[in-house]
Formats: C-alpha cells, sequence, structure tokens
C-alpha cells in the first residue's frame, strides 16, 4: 500500500526529501508505492523496512533535527548572512575561516567561496558546518550572439581519425569566430567513456564526467608526436586511420569510435615512449599536482580496468576500495600504466585549451560551451572513485508522462544529497571546477536534476521509482560560485516536465535556459505557436537539439517516417502523419503571417524546405532570445538525428557523420564552402531577409 501522508513513514521520507506522491500534471496525483520510498531510504542509510523500523528512525530523525543547530551546508547570497543563522539564539558567537585563510567573527559581506563555520551558543553548544558564499546572480551574456551546435565527434575533416577530433573543434571555432561571426560553438559532453568493446557510443553516459576523453585527441598535435622513434610502426597507424576516415566519408560506413581509439591508442603509446623535454615535465607535475587525488583516482581506475574488465564491480573484492592497501600496492604495480592515463588526461586538456582560446581569439564573445551529462556509468571510474557518495542500488531516469507512458531508466547511480552537504558540495565542485576551466559557458543536461531526480531501485521498472529531493539552494549556489570564478554562463537543459518553480528559481540566479522552437507553444492558453515577443530572453533559442529530427526532416515530415520503420509509433501511421503536418503546418503560416516565409498559404508551403529552415531561423531572431543556436547538420539540410530516444541497435545513435540533404558526409572543408551554410549564416547575422 502508498504510504499515507501521516504514517510514520510518509513523514520520515519528508524529513529526507523522498517523496510519496508526486503530480505530473497540475489535475493528477500518484501515489508512489511504498517499496520505493522504503529503497530510497535505505540507499540514504535510513532502515525503514518494518513499521517498527520506520517509527524508530522517524524518532531519531525528530531529534536530530531538533538537536541540530546548524545543518552540514549552508548558503549566503551576494554577500548577506545566510539565513540558516536566524534561528541560532541570542548571543551565538561566530567564527569564520573564509577560504581566503582570512579568522572574521560575523557573516557580513563574505567574500565568494567555500567556508569553515563554526558558531558556539551561550549554553555550551557548538556546531560546524561549511559555508558557501555565491554571487546573487550571473551577469547575463555580454551581447546577444549566435552559435553553431554540433556533436564533435560527426564533425571528421580530412585530418580526421574517423571521427571528429579537438583539432577538428579547434578548425570550427577559429572559421565560425572569424569567417562566420559566431559567438559560441556548443558541443556534446566531452566525458570519458567506459573502455571495451563495443563502447557505449552515447556521450551521456560516460565512465567520467570529470576527465575528458583521449579519443578526442588530435595525435599529430601532440607536441612529443614528431619526435616518435618507430616511423615503420607510425606509417601503418596512419595508413589505417586514412582508410577509417575514407571508410566514414567515402563509403558511408558509420562511425566507428572503437575502431578509432585502437588507432589513436597505439599511437598514443608510442608517444609514450617520448621522454618530455624539461619544460614539459615541469608543466606536467603541475598538472598532477593541480588534479591531485582525483586524476590518481580515475588513471589507477584505467589502469586496473585494463587488468579486471571495465566494470569495478567484478573486481577482486579488496580492488574494488579505491582506498585499500591492496589497490594501493596494484597502483604501485601498475604505475606505468597509471601514468599513461595521467599524461593521456593532460594532454587532452591542453588540446581543449587550445580549443577555447582558439575561440577568443577568433572573436567569440562566449567560446566553447560544454555540456555537463546527468550522472555516470555504474561500473566507471567516477562510480568507483566517488562511490561513497552515489546511492548504492539505486539508478536516476524519468517518471511516467505523456511522451513515454514506460518511464526512463538511465542506468546512472544518483548522488546521495545528505553526503553531498556532509562534504560541503565538494564533489560537485571539483566537477564544476574541471568543466569550466576551458569553458565559456557549460549546458546543464537535465537541469532540474539539481532540484529533484526520479529514483529507480536496480531491478525494478521506472515506473517503480520515486522523487528524491536535493538542497536546491545549495546546488544552484555551487554552480554560480563556480561559473563565476570562470567568467562562464550557464545554460540548463530545462526541456519537458518542469517542476513549478524551477525556472524562476534557476532566472533568479541568471541561469539561462533552452527554449526549442517546435516546444514554444501557449499550454496555458490557446495551445498555438507562441508569437516571438512572448519568448523568454533569457534563454538559448534553437530550432532543434540532438534528440530531435533535424529541422529539414520536420518540416518535411520525414521523422515520421522513421519512426514508423523502426516501429516507435504509438498510433496508425496516417494519424501520426496528420499530426505532424498540423503541427507543421501551424509554425508555418505563423512565420507566413509574421513576413518571414512568402508562398505560404493555409499552411501548405509553396517554397523550398531550405527558405522554411531559413524562415525558422529569422522567427528566432524577432524573439528576445539573448544566444540564438544554430544545429549545424541543420545548415546543409542534413535529414537524419543524431540520437533517436527509445532505440538502441535499431538506430545507429551517436554514429552518424554530418551529411548533406542526399544523405551523403560533408567534412569540415565541404562545410566551409557551402553555399546553403552561408545562406543560413546570412540570414541569423541579419545580411538576408
Amino acid at each position: 500500500m502508498p504510504p499515507g501522508d501521516a504514517t510514520p513513514l510518509a513523514r520520515l521520507a519528508r524529513l529526507y526529501g523522498v517523496a510519496t506522491s508526486y503530480r505530473p500534471s497540475p489535475d493528477r496525483t500518484v501515489e508512489v508505492p511504498g517499496a520505493a520510498v522504503v529503497a530510497a531510504l535505505a540507499a540514504l542509510g535510513v532502515d525503514a523496512g518494518t513499521p517498527d523500523a520506520a517509527r524508530r528512525a522517524l524518532a531519531a530523525r525528530e531529534r536530530e533535527l531538533r538537536e541540530r543547530l546548524l545543518p552540514p551546508t549552508v548558503v549566503c547570497w551576494g554577500g548577506r548572512p545566510p539565513a540558516a543563522l536566524d534561528g541560532l539564539p541570542d548571543g551565538t558567537r561566530l567564527r569564520i575561516v573564509t577560504e581566503q585563510g582570512e579568522t572574521r567573527a560575523s557573516a557580513e559581506q563574505l567574500p565568494p567561496g567555500v567556508h569553515a563555520l563554526e558558531v558556539s551558543t551561550p549554553d555550551g553548544r557548538t556546531a560546524k558546518a561549511h559555508l558557501i558564499a555565491a554571487p546573487a546572480r550571473l551577469p547575463a551574456p555580454p551581447v546577444r550572439s549566435y552559435g553553431v551546435l554540433v556533436q564533435l565527434y560527426s564533425l571528421l575533416s580530412r585530418r580526421s581519425w574517423g571521427m571528429g577530433d579537438l583539432g577538428d573543434l579547434t578548425e570550427l571555432t577559429a572559421w565560425a569566430g572569424r569567417a562566420l561571426g559566431a559567438g559560441f560553438v556548443q558541443i556534446n559532453p566531452l566525458h570519458a567513456a567506459v573502455p571495451g568493446a563495443p563502447t557505449d557510443p552515447s556521450p551521456y553516459r560516460p565512465s567520467s564526467r570529470r576527465f575528458p576523453d583521449p579519443v578526442h585527441l588530435r595525435v599529430e598535435d601532440v607536441p612529443e608526436f614528431p619526435y616518435i622513434e618507430d616511423r615503420a610502426a607510425l606509417r601503418a597507424l596512419l595508413e589505417r586511420a586514412a582508410r577509417l576516415r575514407e571508410s566514414v566519408l567515402d563509403k558511408g560506413d558509420l562511425i566507428d569510435r572503437d575502431a578509432v581509439w585502437e588507432l589513436k591508442r597505439a599511437a598514443l603509446e608510442l608517444v609514450h615512449a617520448v621522454p618530455l623535454g624539461p619544460g614539459r615535465r615541469a608543466a606536467y607535475a603541475d598538472f598532477l599536482a593541480e588534479e591531485g587525488q582525483a586524476l590518481e583516482d580515475h588513471a589507477t581506475w584505467c589502469a586496473l580496468a585494463e587488468v579486471h574488465g571495465p566494470d569495478w564491480h567484478n573486481w577482486p573484492a579488496p580492488l574494488r576500495d579505491p582506498r585499500s592497501a591492496e589497490t594501493a600496492r596494484a597502483r604501485a604495480e601498475l604505475m606505468d600504466r597509471v601514468d599513461f592515463h595521467s599524461r593521456l588526461a593532460w594532454r587532452t586538456d591542453a588540446q581543449l585549451a587550445t580549443a577555447q582560446r582558439t575561440a577568443r581569439d577568433a572573436g567569440m564573445a562566449v567560446g566553447l560551451i560544454h555540456d555537463l551529462a546527468v550522472g555516470v556509468h555504474p561500473g566507471g571510474a567516477d562510480a568507483w572513485a566517488q562511490q561513497h557518495h552515489l546511492a548504492a542500488g539505486m539508478s536516476t531516469g524519468a517518471p511516467p508522462d505523456a511522451f513515454d507512458a514506460r518511464g526512463q531508466d538511465w542506468g546512472l547511480p544518483p548522488w546521495r544529497p545528505d553526503r553531498l552537504a556532509a562534504f560541503g558540495y565538494a564533489p560537485f565542485r571539483r566537477l564544476l571546477r574541471a568543466l569550466l576551466r576551458h569553458a565559456g559557458a557549460l549546458r546543464v543536461d537535465h537541469v532540474m536534476g539539481l532540484f529533484r531526480l526520479w529514483w529507480v531501485p536496480q531491478g525494478q521498472p521506472p515506473t517503480e521509482g520515486t522523487y528524491v529531493r536535493y538542497d536546491a539552494e545549495a546546488m544552484l549556489a555551487v554552480l554560480v560560485l563556480e561559473a563565476s570564478r570562470a567568467g562562464a554562463l550557464v545554460i540548463g537543459e530545462d526541456l519537458g516536465t518542469v517542476e513549478p518553480g524551477v525556472r524562476e528559481a534557476l532566472h533568479e540566479r541568471g541561469v539561462l535556459g533552452t527554449s526549442v522552437l517546435w516546444f514554444e507553444r501557449d499550454w496555458e492558453g490557446t495551445g498555438r505557436p507562441l508569437p516571438p515577443e512572448r519568448w523568454r530572453a533569457d534563454c538559448l533559442a534553437t530550432a532543434t537539439t540532438h534528440d530531435l529530427p533535424p529541422t529539414a526532416a520536420r518540416l518535411t515530415g520525414e521523422h515520421v517516417g522513421l519512426r514508423d520503420r523502426l516501429g516507435l509509433l504509438a498510433r496508425p501511421l496516417d494519424l501520426e502523419r496528420a499530426a505532424a503536418a498540423v503541427d507543421t503546418g501551424e509554425w508555418l503560416a505563423l512565420l507566413s503571417r509574421l513576413g518571414l516565409l512568402k508562398g505560404v498559404s493555409g499552411g501548405v508551403s509553396a517554397v523550398s524546405e531550405e527558405r522554411e529552415v531559413q524562415a525558422v531561423h529569422r522567427f528566432l531572431l524577432r524573439t528576445p532570445a539573448r544566444l540564438i543556436g544554430v544545429w549545424l547538420p541543420d545548415a546543409v539540410g542534413d535529414r537524419r538525428p543524431q540520437n533517436l530516444p527509445g532505440t538502441w541497435d535499431e538506430y545507429p545513435n551517436w554514429r552518424l557523420p554530418i551529411a548533406g540533404a542526399e544523405g551523403r558526409p560533408m567534412t569540415l572543408e565541404q562545410l566551409a564552402a557551402s553555399p546553403r551554410l552561408h545562406a543560413l549564416v546570412d540570414v541569423v547575422r541579419g545580411r538576408s531577409g
């Protein structure tokens, strides 16, 4: 039976932020299964498996909260004292040791940072807490600008080794900034993938979010590359790389990340044999010192995975603990491999720095927009190193909704909110700092996860989960603090079902939202397409995303046929086609009424699909959105989505190169010469229409 609001289990769940019900829509409430509540509490270290256990846990929690002077982490915004101090007894003394090493007796006008707070009451009680002092909000983008959105692996040049790399990204930023006047380039997550064949190609289920994947390295740009001694071995690798590139660009093969990594790894082993010069060695030593324990853990996991396999749950029991004596001995025995993987992280970081520096040198106001995935693979490096901070036995996902009646299980273990708070959100802070180091902005996938996440007990369907709440104020404070330190923007991916109050809270702190044309309708009124003047200003506005059909496919209705061929339609094909035609027709009619597209009458287009794509982007310019994003495949008429949710092997997700309207792959060099691309760029730069 679902727990009622007055039961001990329900009261206990509420005190730990575990939901016993949720509202998928304003007029509907769904009760959560009691077993899901019990499982979520167990993952938080609370035994509620029986009524007696729930009563005991409730009494203990209520006693703890009554006696607690401060929560583990408190927040202050814009130099104002934390609200948590308001409930302290009169005469309580404060001692604050700031991040900068200064000791203070007042919480007024604290510098930004994460400080140590101690309080002493007149009756002799004491407490300690982490104090996060964050700016009141992030500044708005310096200027309104447009940029391109691209999945990096899909952007191949004539120098790539079968998939796009950081050399291609650097070329793209230099060209887009200097020749196209773009203000930013947004890319997919570059997080390190879980090794093994076949590798999960999704960039949203990584081994580590903290460190980038060395598969993105441009091997020839590594400074030690010219000094490889085994030239015959290198020539053979370069010849294989050329064949791999040609198979994708000229023969229609899919991008094969595993084959690319096999070649690059062999080449990087040759690079590893080249001694570092004194200056390079000093730079490497600085990187090791700066990254510290996190890099040592990551490289150790990579080395152990080479021996014991990519899922640490299957390793010998002592090695499952990153702090065990056996793990320390194994690290020492594998020191050369640990060093190899540490150098890969260093070299990848250096090429990321080059890409962002090139973007800014090319005049981009923002530069690179990196992407933060929701979580990590349960068997990967971060899950091994940070298992103390993760909820064992749980996976994140989404409850059933209008788009997926079965719900979703993403297979990503969630952070424990209690452990984050106890450690002053240190894992989250370090993650953000690493991602923002070479970024002008950070896109946060499923930004609603800063507020709550749907936890699914492992082995159960997504319908048997529940929401677990996080301290959104603390999560936002860390996000704003680290972004302000980096001088970067933050863009929240707030599409789909969004809890009331979330967008308002993000807006208050200067976090931009994401607005996709096809979803912007007057949902509380007529349901018709939302006129441009009613769009929000603080957002990145786009026509599509990597999870949606390209604009050309939507305009022509090809996306419906694709879903039908894959058996993904919930209704008969003719009904789906009719609904899609009505949706598209309403938008085209609005574009026509606004004078953005000539030759449209009654929703039936009398002009080319290319002109319609241009009209869609003219519409985006009419909105007050501060950032306008152009999906790079849209610029050349590509009709294939990069990812089709709901499919696995049925569709080549994350493995398609950018292609033109006829489906033929296009290189970066061909993109730069594309008349269709330049015509669309003229539109978004205000030079056309």
